[in-house]
């Protein structure tokens, strides 16, 4: 098989650069399509019910940063399985497009919806809540779809290895260090989407 020259060039660290990044861009291609096939009313009702309750139950038992960390952290953990993982993770992101698309389109509706009663008008968002929102969310979405990224390149080096039948332990120590690292991103995430959602950005 015929490498490009940058990763035949590129040194050790590098190479696990590169393949972290190429799944960093299949993951956001994942996501946008999964974003743009439509979904049914039915579904995405149900979709956005159970995110609903997800967050509520959250809430409620004061537990939701832990429950934003397992979710995430139980799912990235699949995607360190070799080969596979890297398959369940880009699908796994799929569905996180189909779901935002669900939540949009029922916020559409319920906008678009005619009303018997006059509505309220619409609080306006102070400017310097709206940019701490922004970098809120995007602090979330890095740390998550790193993350990700980082454990389905990850089952790819795995897998090579193991069909190589060597480095085997060398990859090992990687998987470890891999998987603390994305722990600790992932709790950070959690703490941050918690800290969002709570205060209603």
């Amino acid at each position: 098989m015929n490498y490009p020259s940058f990763w035949l060039n590129a040194s050790p660290k590098m190479k696990r650069v590169y393949s972290v990044l190429f799944m960093l861009v299949l993951s956001v291609l994942a996501l946008i399509i999964g974003f743009m096939v439509p979904v049914g009313p039915t579904e995405a009702q149900m979709i956005s019910d159970q995110l609903n309750q997800t967050v509520t139950n959250g809430v409620a038992n004061g537990t939701l940063t832990q429950d934003i960390f397992m979710n995430n952290f139980l799912l990235c953990l699949v995607m360190f399985i070799p080969v596979a993982g890297a398959a369940l993770g880009l699908f796994i992101l799929f569905n996180t497009g189909q779901a935002f698309r669900a939540v949009l389109e029922l916020q559409t509706a319920s906008l678009s919806g005619v009303s018997a009663t006059p509505t309220p008008s619409p609080t306006v968002l102070d400017p310097n809540m709206a940019v701490l929102a922004l970098v809120l969310i995007g602090v979330v979405f890095i740390l998550e779809f790193v993350s990700y990224s980082i454990g389905m390149a990850e089952s790819i080096w795995l897998f090579r290895r193991i069909t190589q039948k060597k480095m085997i332990g060398s990859e090992v120590k990687y998987l470890l260090i891999f998987v603390g690292l994305v722990a600790l991103m992932l709790i950070v995430g959690a703490v941050v989407e918690n800290y969002t959602i709570t205060m209603g950005l």
